[in-house]
């Protein structure tokens, strides 16, 4: 008796030896595309900054690179944010657009923003304008035209130089720290009902979208 459960161990442990193990994740689940979407494009935006392929400028000094060299203001912000104040004079084609899309995934994503986070921010739900470089090809033609970049905080307005430097557009220059960092004279005409320094995204919504690009990088770092 004692021989046969032996042999049945020896057995059962020969069919456990022989059961193939289960194939390794090849690749890291991401919480969403949107995330990964930011995440690069900001990473990419930041090694184009520090390479000097891409020009930062401070908004003090973007009245000289407007009028003495030759710089065409590009005003990334959505339509709702560049209403409430502009500087007279610049070119507008959003990075970002309205999200109207009531798919699972959408409603998902206004459940985490509002359910999770429990703050009202004020804010439309955006999504990346699918025809912004066919846009500003279509008011910039020349690639060799002098762009500068802007947005609120400097953030977007980081994705959007990577998306132009990527679509053929190299004589680039970033607004750094946006509009947010501007001074009341820093741009000589301004239109809007609102300081230029306080027309963007800020509060809750924009810390959160740092946070997300945040954890994003740290993911992939481990």
């Amino acid at each position: 008796m004692a021989v046969q459960l032996n042999h049945l161990s020896t057995l059962n442990s020969n069919k456990h030896e022989k059961q193939p193990k289960p194939p390794l994740p090849t690749t890291r689940r991401r919480p969403t595309a949107t995330l990964q979407v930011h995440a690069v494009y900001s990473s990419n935006g930041r090694q184009l900054i520090q390479s000097g392929a891409v020009r930062p400028i401070e908004p003090k000094d973007a009245a000289t690179a407007i009028v003495y060299e030759g710089f065409t203001l590009l005003d990334i912000r959505p339509a709702w944010e560049r209403e409430k104040a502009r500087v007279t004079g610049s070119l507008h084609v959003p990075l970002f657009v309205e999200d109207k899309d009531n798919s699972p995934v959408t409603l998902l994503k206004k459940w985490v923003h509002f359910g999770y986070i429990g703050l009202w921010t004020g804010q439309y739900f955006t999504t990346l304008n699918p025809d912004f470089l066919l846009q500003v090809e279509k008011a910039v033609p020349d690639k060799d035209s002098k762009l500068l970049v802007a947005c609120g905080e400097g953030l977007r307005s980081m994705m959007a130089a990577t998306k132009l430097f990527g679509g053929g557009y190299k004589k680039l220059g970033w607004l750094a720290g946006g509009f947010n960092r501007a001074g009341d004279g820093d741009f000589p005409a301004v239109e809007g009902t609102e300081k230029l320094q306080y027309a963007t995204i800020g509060g809750a919504s924009y810390y959160f979208l740092q946070l997300l690009i945040f954890l994003e990088g740290a993911g992939k770092s481990n």
